[in-house]
């Protein structure tokens, strides 16, 4: 145990089950908003960079909240403790319930079928009972450490069935989920053989949000299939024989913090910084760029495979061009990872043994992850962003790209298949199937006038610093209060 972390003692509670002392507001995700380091031996916790992370910080500063979550170490209990603003209470979990349960049920059985199946899921119900189990041991800590009428936000697909476990031990509470992810079809989600369960969880919740309209119209539909439940302007009645509530379904595309991006984009040591990555792709005329997670819903072979036909047919030439891509490593436990990284790696490879000159790479692959200092230098030093996902939720890439174009610079090809097409019209929208389609979109931002790329830029500028990760939080915050007068954050009533 760090010296960072204080033991909390066991909270004493009421006949009702409610804690008498508890916190007003309380996020549920998979992980902490914290890391361990360790630096000369000695161990301790720092913020882990992200922006829900950034969003969250401000309310739970201002609301005495806390974070239930897994801190990352499989085999080890801690106990709660404080670290920056946060109040963290740790759920522990073992190695095979990190397998089963996160590697397993989550993202070799949900990932893909909410991705639509773009790799096919695996159904195991081993994997479900333990998925179950971790859900379980998630509501009950929640249900631990919430005050009397607290306000609890759950975060994402790994814990579908914390609402509805959490209405059950703790009617009081009001409780919001967000889907981070896809929300897919009814003729794909019918496939899940614990279809039922999964919508009975979620439907615990008194909002549950969206990425996108379409994703909320997709619940709504299976939920009037499955539950025999019809929802009617985004809301619905449910009930369990003791009590009834109404669930609402909505969208709230998530953003970024572009403030601190554009922060960072302004700084001078950045800009040199940028300029030296020029210099050390060879001063390049076109810098085209892709960054990932290592993950077959982003559509990273088919970006590659539309710039190598652009090599092919000498439409664009190795030294005048040069596409980095940063992949960054993902659940490399998981076979369908492994399968992929073998894939990207020998395509790049093939690529490069065929178009290298001496002085010149055709493609920088880089499988490894950077500090955000460093991304943001490689924003900057980008002529072309390459958003080419088959399927994803919202892909915040794009909007930090956009973000940190402060003079207006660069074009952005970004896949109808994401959120972020929804809002960042200007961009120019690509079927990444159709690899002739990505070939054409790459030439015209290339050889895009500068004139029609600023005005481009500016446009989808105002969206993202219009509506960032703040605006996002304040939002759902604010109509989950709304949904029950007697709780809610105190500044979102």
């Amino acid at each position: 145990m760090s010296a960072e972390q204080s033991p909390a003692p066991t909270t004493p509670r009421r006949e009702d089950g409610a804690p008498e002392q508890g916190y007003d507001f309380v996020v549920v995700s998979n992980r902490l908003p914290v890391e361990r380091v360790v630096e000369d031996g000695t161990a301790s916790w720092r913020r882990s960079p992200g922006g829900l992370v950034a969003a969250l910080s401000p309310v739970m500063a201002r609301n005495d909240g806390a974070w239930v979550g897994w801190h990352g170490a499989a085999d080890e209990t801690l106990e709660r403790f404080d670290h920056d603003v946060f109040h963290l209470a740790p759920v522990p979990l073992s190695a095979q319930e990190v397998e089963a349960y996160y590697e397993g049920f989550s993202n070799a059985t949900l990932w893909p079928l909410y991705h639509d199946v773009i790799a096919p899921p695996e159904f195991h119900r081993a994997w479900w009972n333990v998925y179950r189990r971790v859900n379980r041991r998630f509501a009950e800590m929640t249900a631990e450490v919430a005050a009397e009428n607290a306000t609890v936000w759950v975060q994402d697909y790994q814990l579908q069935l914390v609402p509805k476990m959490l209405r059950d031990l703790r009617p009081d509470l009001t409780i919001g989920f967000f889907n981070h992810i896809p929300f897919p079809p009814l003729e794909i989600f019918a496939q899940l053989p614990w279809r039922r369960a999964v919508l009975e969880g979620l439907s615990g919740a008194d909002l549950i949000g969206f990425q996108r309209p379409g994703d909320a119209q997709n619940f709504q539909r299976c939920a009037r299939r499955f539950l025999d439940v019809a929802f009617r302007n985004g809301e619905a009645s449910f009930g369990n024989g003791d009590a009834e509530w109404t669930v609402r379904a909505h969208a709230y595309p998530i953003s970024i913090d572009a403030e601190a991006i554009q922060e960072l984009a302004s700084r001078p040591e950045i800009k040199r910084r940028a300029q030296e990555i020029r210099e050390e792709l060879g001063n390049p005329e076109t810098v085209f760029l892709g960054v990932d997670r290592l993950d077959y819903t982003k559509g990273i072979i088919h970006r590659i495979k539309a710039y190598g036909e652009l090599l092919e047919d000498g439409r664009i030439e190795v030294g005048p061009s040069v596409l980095v891509q940063v992949a960054n490593p993902s659940r490399e436990r998981v076979e369908s990872y492994v399968q992929l990284r073998e894939q990207v790696e020998g395509v790049v490879g093939h690529l490069n043994g065929q178009f290298d000159t001496i002085s010149h790479t055709a493609i920088r692959y880089l499988h490894h992850g950077y500090p955000f200092e460093e991304m943001v230098a490689l924003y900057l030093a980008t002529d072309v962003m390459l958003v080419t996902s088959l399927r994803d939720g919202m892909n915040l890439v794009a909007k930090e790209y956009v973000a940190a174009k402060t003079d207006g610079s660069g074009a952005l090809v970004l896949s109808e298949f994401t959120g972020a097409a929804e809002q960042l019209r200007q961009a120019l929208l690509v079927n990444p199937h159709d690899i002739d389609g990505l070939k054409d979109a790459m030439l015209r931002a290339k050889d895009m006038p500068p004139a029609e790329a600023k005005k481009r830029m500016r446009s989808m500028r105002r969206q993202v610093l219009g509506n960032d990760v703040n605006d996002w939080s304040e939002a759902f915050l604010r109509d989950l209060a709304r949904t029950r007068p007697a709780a809610g954050p105190e500044e979102q009533r």
